[in-house]
């Protein structure tokens, strides 16, 4: 095979795994806009409660260190 069969190969392979992702993404159930905003929701909330939590902690370590030293 040629220079150009290789290229022509290379080409049809890319074509077809960009054809191969979109039919993947026609398969996908989105979530409706509801959803999305409870999800949304739920995350900003973990990561706030998540953000807190860590901080208090991180304030109690630095306490305890600051007495030890």
């Amino acid at each position: 095979m040629g220079f150009l069969g290789r290229i022509k190969r290379s080409v049809t392979g890319i074509a077809d795994f960009f054809r191969s992702g979109v039919a993947e993404l026609k398969k996908v159930k989105w979530p409706s806009r509801q959803e999305l905003i409870s999800y949304t929701l739920v995350v900003l909330t973990v990561v706030v409660i998540m953000t807190l939590f860590l901080g208090i902690i991180d304030y109690g370590i630095l306490s305890l260190v600051n007495r030890i030293t």
